[in-house]
């Protein structure tokens, strides 16, 4: 038993443990004349079924194994944990709470090299000693997160400080019976509907209920919970009972839980997972991990909504005035800390704040005011007619100038009076009944800088019940306003992306102060208040400024917190006609006011084209395969003032945030959106887009009877199919590779690939030998877009780094990443054991789809898993060679890009070497094709040799500076889009 190195926890003899599980063993021991009880079971207890620990069991393992209980009878092993210690930790369990194959392959940085670093013997070990404490879980059925949320144990004795499992095991297992340990297992419903068990329980047979459901003999018997019917499943999935009958599943509940679930089969009569999954909130929770598949995010919430009533809708009037508490509960604050404005030098910014009475809001505005903006800020606080404690707010602040009205001037004279003493070059009117957002003003001022010409910034404003009160303002023909999206959800695409709008509520603008003095402020004519905002923003827009709308400018905002509504509606009907008078020449222009103008009304048209991008997924940069030329597709479209709008197939499951960060922020990101509700889309933005950006071929395959049964909504000849990478060469070459016949030829792929593209009037290709194919195919209308990818090489010489990388995604097991590491760990990675350092590490980074299983890669002795890469330049800067083993692939590998422009040599096949029309030796190394001594040899070289390593660094470095630049992908986009909008002008040629 003593053949390991190392002693893990679950070889340790524990006697305490022992004796306590075991009482008879001290007189047995006795009796018997050994000298201790270590010794007793040892030569006794592990001939009759004894455990040595808790961590091991001994009667589950001989159970679980029968080969071992003839292993055991035939001498081979003095018991089960004999067995396991001699060869069973190498791949068996230990215990019915804990699968190897299930830790392994859900925790995939436990790889065999992680182990050997650590000295840690197995999976096993390294979950009681590191992953346990880490809230990792070992077993389907238990999640240490909700056993903790659920033990209602009350032990105050050391076992409360342990880590989950541990402390699960010291107190018995009792938890088993009594708080839900994973989601697919009701300890308290299996109790009611199974009183037998607890009798059972009661007489020790068992510890526990889910120790019952999991190793009792009839276990097709038992089911785990309510919500999963073994007749119902066996019935619809034959296939799985056969399963079953010939032993390869324990019951069908365990088929279910270990696939079926992932495949979203259905588990009872009331429960479609097929259709719960459509859930966009249930995608994003899945592929955050939350849960691990439908079914147990199912049963979560519907546990979740039985145990809590269903919220009751915020009424405005009572968050209004939980609002007005809230800022009157800060008062007491105010009187032992001022606020302080004081200013030295100029200030950045001039805020004018109107205030009559409503105190406590207008501290509670100026207190979010100062806490939002570290520098400079000239407050003009302008008093009209207060009479509560406002009349002494001096005593609670400094450094504010304060005009006192003795009457109530109403807003536009109180302003302008606050104008004539502004100094700072921009001028924010403010509300004194909002609420400004984290670094709101900040932002707002960046914006303004931003460009020369935009004359006034406008905010995103949500009401007291979370719920928008606009996003920037719209000018109907007839002079009436309407804030965008009022009512709507902050978090909605339409209002997260900067746009120009016609006008920004008073409530927070954001103005250029020399343009405002020049225009005299706000006109007197709209005296006292209201509509005094529209007039000032007509007027900058005929001065030839722009209005923007920045949704990253956060206020909330107590609508009419500082006036009756009555007395609004009355004063907004009079000035109303007032705007018209003035307006009527740039009124006629707009859109009449109906509620489907709204899209085209939000924002005036660009002097560019307004395109939608539709792509598989919303293309982050962290997925990699050809997002990542997307992403940057996206970014030159908006950067050449395109106004863009990106829709995926497959709808989001990422954070609004995450997605918002990786676009720019001019781009209207379609995150809430999919396949299902693209025809809706399309017919409710009838005639709104110039161009239609089609992201590969199998999309354009899959849209085309969407797109042409909403042809008359879309523009009739400004189509681009954007291939990404023809596939016709790949299958080709994966044929051969696999050693798969085809029944067609190259030709007869590339056309029936290429079939749906007669749809779209330019084709892009991301080659030119991408582009011979489609001609091939019989399509001349093409034009080529590569990969931009700027030289960023990372500073460290040959002799700063170590180590060999891939840095790829693995969208599914079948994709031509998956298969190149296959290859390279079975057949390469062998070749180099002894031409290498010992210590030499090989690196497999990048996205990971749950689905796809790396623990095979992590089986080998050298193997790092790193996952997703937050700083692509630290992890390349200290890796001294990439390889990229690729046996088949379509259009160009970005990973060889990325690799060089960080200044990293390449080792690739010579597949790759010809994708990117590289030299052997002098940008790349080419280790051939199928040949895993060449490609060993050229790594060896690479990594050895310090001239070479140097010389193909500098190569691919001024390949990727010549070929990739920015600029010279700028002109390239721009030349194909001025194509496709020339095509798409009915005064140009005549279409084919």
């Amino acid at each position: 038993m003593d053949v390991l190195s190392r002693q893990p926890l679950w070889q340790v003899f524990d006697a305490a443990w022992y004796v306590t599980q075991y009482p008879d063993a001290v007189q047995q021991m006795q009796a018997e004349g050994h000298p201790d009880i270590e010794t007793f079971y040892r030569e006794r207890g592990s001939r009759l079924g004894h455990s040595p620990n808790m961590f091991f069991d001994e009667t589950w393992y001989l159970s679980a194994y029968p080969d071992i209980v003839a292993h055991v009878a035939a001498g081979g092993a003095r018991s089960g944990f004999d067995h396991y210690c001699q060869d069973g930790y190498r791949g068996r369990a230990p215990h019915w709470l804990f699968s190897e194959v299930f830790y392994i392959a859900s925790n995939q940085d436990v790889t065999r090299g992680l182990l050997a670093q650590h000295g840690l013997v197995n999976g096993y070990d390294h979950y009681l000693t590191v992953g346990d404490g880490e809230f990792r879980s070992g077993h389907r059925f238990f999640d240490p997160s909700l056993y903790r949320q659920n033990d209602t144990s009350t032990d105050t004795g050391p076992a409360r400080f342990l880590p989950s499992f541990r402390r699960f095991l010291a107190d018995g297992c009792r938890a088993g019976s009594t708080a839900r340990l994973s989601w697919y297992f009701d300890p308290a419903w299996y109790l009611r509907t199974y009183p037998q068990v607890q009798d059972e329980i009661d007489q020790g047979w068992w510890t526990c209920a889910l120790h019952h459901f999991l190793c009792n003999r009839t276990p097709l018997a038992f089911r785990g919970l309510e919500w999963f019917s073994e007749d119902e499943y066996g019935k619809t999935y034959p296939d799985v009972l056969e399963a079953v009958v010939d032993g390869t599943f324990r019951n069908t509940y365990e088929h279910f839980v270990r696939h079926g679930a992932a495949e979203r089969r259905k588990p009872h009569p009331d429960i479609d997972l097929v259709k719960y999954y459509q859930s966009l909130r249930v995608q994003a929770e899945l592929e955050r991990g939350d849960f691990p598949d439908a079914f147990t995010h199912w049963v979560a919430n519907r546990a979740a909504a039985q145990d809590q009533p269903a919220p009751e809708p915020a009424l405005e009037a009572q968050s209004k005035a939980l609002f007005v508490r809230q800022a009157e509960n800060m008062l007491p604050q105010f009187a032992r800390s001022k606020l302080d404005f004081t200013v030295s030098g100029l200030a950045a910014v001039s805020v004018i704040v109107v205030v009559h009475n409503k105190f406590a809001l207008t501290m509670t505005a100026l207190a979010a005011l100062r806490a939002c903006y570290a520098g400079g800020i000239q407050l003009i606080l302008v008093d009209s007619g207060s009479r509560d404690e406002t009349c002494r707010i001096g005593r609670y602040l400094t450094g504010a100038r304060v005009i006192r009205f003795a009457h109530n001037a109403g807003f536009v004279e109180a302003c302008n009076a606050g104008l004539d003493h502004a100094d700072a070059p921009a001028v924010l009117y403010m509300n004194n009944d909002v609420t400004l957002g984290i670094k709101s003003l900040e932002l707002a001022l960046a914006r303004l800088w931003s460009d020369d010409w935009i004359g006034a910034v406008g905010a995103k404003f949500i009401r007291t019940n979370g719920v928008l009160q606009e996003a920037g303002s719209i000018i109907w023909r007839d002079g009436s306003t309407v804030g965008y999206l009022r009512d709507a959800d902050p978090n909605l695409p339409e209002a997260n992306f900067v746009r120009d709008v016609d006008f920004c509520s008073g409530a927070f603008l954001l103005v250029r102060a020399s343009i405002l003095k020049t225009l005299g402020g706000f006109d007197n004519d709209y005296r006292p208040a209201y509509y005094e905002e529209t007039d000032l923003c007509v007027r900058l827009k005929k001065a030839g400024y722009r209005i923007v709308y920045d949704p990253a400018v956060v206020v909330q905002h107590v609508e009419y917190g500082s006036a009756s509504s009555a007395r609004s509606t009355r004063m907004i009907q009079r000035n109303h006609q007032v705007f018209v008078d003035k307006h009527r020449d740039w009124l006629r222009y707009k859109y009449p006011a109906r509620s489907r103008n709204a899209l085209f009304a939000r924002s005036p048209k660009p002097a560019r084209s307004r395109i939608l991008f539709i792509e598989d997924r919303i293309p982050l940069r962290d997925l990699g395969s050809g997002y990542v030329r997307s992403n940057d597709i996206i970014q030159v479209m908006a950067a050449l003032g395109h106004q863009v709008g990106v829709y995926p197939i497959y709808p989001s499951v990422r954070s609004v945030v995450e997605t918002l960060a990786d676009f720019p922020e001019t781009v209207e990101v379609l995150y809430d959106r999919g396949l299902d509700q693209l025809a809706a889309f399309i017919a409710e933005r009838s005639g709104y887009y110039d161009i239609v950006w089609i992201g590969r071929t199998h999309n354009l395959e899959r849209l085309l009877p969407i797109l042409s049964d909403a042809s008359s909504s879309l523009p009739e000849h400004s189509f681009v199919l954007d291939t990404e990478a023809v596939s016709a060469p790949r299958t080709v070459e994966q044929a051969r590779v696999l050693g798969r016949p085809l029944a067609d030829d190259l030709e007869t792929l590339l056309r029936k690939e290429l079939a749906c593209a007669y749809f779209c009037q330019k084709i892009v290709a991301v080659s030119e030998n991408d582009a011979s194919l489609i001609r091939l195919a019989g399509h001349s209308n093409v034009a080529v877009l590569g990969h931009m990818k700027d030289a960023a090489p990372t500073p460290a010489g040959w002799a700063r780094r170590a180590n060999l990388l891939f840095l790829g995604a693995f969208h599914e097991a079948s994709s031509p990443n998956y298969d190149s590491l296959r290859w390279f760990t079975d057949e390469v990675l062998p070749l180099l054991a002894d031409r290498l350092p010992a210590d030499v590490r090989f690196t497999i980074a990048g996205f990971v789809d749950r689905r796809v299983d790396m623990s095979p890669f992590g089986r080998h002795p050298r193997v790092d898993l790193h996952g997703p890469v937050d700083d692509l330049a630290e992890i390349y800067g200290r890796h001294r060679v990439f390889v990229a083993p690729t046996r088949f692939a379509g259009g160009i590998p970005f990973k060889v890009h990325e690799a060089a422009a960080f200044g990293l040599p390449v080792v690739a096949t010579d597949l790759l070497c010809r994708q990117v029309g590289w030299d052997d030796g002098a940008e790349i190394l080419s280790g051939g094709t199928d040949d895993p001594q060449r490609f060993a040899d050229r790594i060896v070289e690479a990594y050895t040799d310090p001239e070479l390593w140097t010389a193909v660094r500098e190569g691919a470095l001024h390949r990727i500076e010549r070929e990739n630049n920015r600029a010279g992908y700028l002109r390239q986009l721009e030349q194909i889009l001025a194509e496709v909008v020339a095509d798409g002008d009915p005064g140009g040629p005549p279409h084919g």
